[in-house]
């Protein structure tokens, strides 16, 4: 006898739960949209109790209204936010100001159509029509939203002194992803419009997003990597990097999924972004400018004059013409060596990418003016002594 009560029991809460289920569907925005009288003042409401008894013409008044009210906030919109432009020096606000007036002007005249189709009490389709123009207005509310964003990032861009996350080349990633946050608000705002409970399609996305990401593991490595590169900058385009695995070129792509480099030999190598973040990069181009240090090693014999040596090599430097003036090229000796006296010689060049011709040229004239000077550049020698003649 208990089994059975606890069975009717169960049948009975499963009947209820699948009654509730039926009869409370997912929620409807359009459902729950107030009546056009709720909005009007208390003494209008006589006049509008005489007019709706004709909902044709009520529904015709109501567009009117709303029309005008569109017209008169579009109006007012413009004059307060050009007011607040003029007193600034950038065009952002601008351009805002020209992009919303159609956006502000369309949403408050498709919500008074909204109100005027539940007003007319149309005989059939009064829900579907409702439904689509709060979906217009959804659409329009996105669209403003991506011009919004879109200028946004592009004032921040041109101040990346300021804001070092937000370049030009971090731009189209940025714009991506405010997009796809609209998009999904959107998309959400407009499953609800349309009484669809979007809880089993987020569910589903996201048993899909587990599978695509088992399968493609090397691959979101690769884009999450891609993105920290952009966002932390360790190389941009046109910089000299060196790898630890011992390439040397400059960046000339970097994407998500991988960076391409192109060498001194004219040979492009594409590394991807999950090795470039894990890697040791040296980057020539980085620092406060793109000037580069050039270091030139020197071995003398033993017994030359130094300060000889040193006022040489110094006017080498000076004299050379891709040689920087500032900082100033200088002479340093390093030590004694085995054989030599250690000299080094050491001098700014513009860029990274002349520093094998510089070094070329600079070692050619070394050479020349020490021979000039009679000082001699030492290189191993051996001497042999025969202890005993063969017979």
């Amino acid at each position: 006898m208990a089994d059975s009560s606890d069975h009717k029991v169960l049948n009975n809460v499963a009947s209820e739960t699948a009654t509730d289920s039926a009869t409370n569907p997912p929620m409807d925005i359009s459902e729950n949209l107030p009546e056009f009288a709720d909005w009007l003042p208390e003494f209008i409401l006589p006049y509008w109790n005489t007019i709706s008894q004709y909902p044709i013409i009520g529904a015709i008044v109501i567009t009117s209204i709303f029309f005008l009210l569109a017209f008169v906030i579009r109006e007012l919109f413009v004059r307060s936010i050009d007011k607040i432009a003029g007193r600034t020096k950038t065009e952002l606000d601008d351009r805002v100001l020209i992009g919303l007036k159609k956006p502000v002007f369309n949403v408050v005249f498709l919500f008074g159509l909204t109100l005027a189709v539940r007003a007319a009490a149309l005989p059939a389709g009064t829900d579907f029509i409702i439904k689509v123009l709060l979906s217009l207005i959804i659409v329009t509310l996105i669209r403003s939203t991506f011009f919004l964003s879109s200028e946004l990032l592009g004032a921040l861009a041109r101040n990346h002194h300021r804001f070092s996350a937000i370049e030009e080349r971090t731009m189209p990633l940025l714009d991506i992803i405010a997009k796809l946050l609209i998009m999904l608000i959107g998309s959400y705002s407009l499953l609800l419009v349309w009484g669809i409970n979007p809880v089993g399609w987020l569910a589903s996305a996201g048993i899909v997003g587990l599978a695509v990401g088992f399968a493609a593991q090397d691959t979101l490595a690769n884009l999450f990597a891609g993105f920290f590169i952009l966002i932390d900058s360790p190389y941009k385009l046109g910089d000299y990097v060196n790898l630890d695995s011992g390439e040397r070129g400059m960046i000339t792509h970097i994407g998500m999924r991988s960076t391409r480099m192109l060498t001194r030999d004219d040979v492009e190598i594409t590394v991807p972004n999950s090795v470039m973040g894990n890697a040791k990069i040296i980057n020539e181009s980085g620092g406060p400018h793109e000037k580069m240090r050039l270091r030139i090693a020197i071995g003398v014999a033993y017994g030359s004059d130094v300060h000889q040596v040193e006022s040489l090599l110094h006017n080498i430097a000076t004299n050379h013409s891709e040689i920087c003036d500032y900082p100033e090229p200088r002479v340093r000796m390093r030590g004694f060596g085995d054989s030599s006296l250690d000299f080094e010689l050491l001098g700014w060049i513009i860029a990274p990418e002349h520093k094998g011709r510089i070094s070329h040229e600079i070692n050619k004239q070394v050479y020349d003016l020490l021979n000039q000077a009679k000082i001699e550049i030492p290189y191993p020698k051996r001497d042999l002594y025969i202890k005993e003649m063969p017979r």
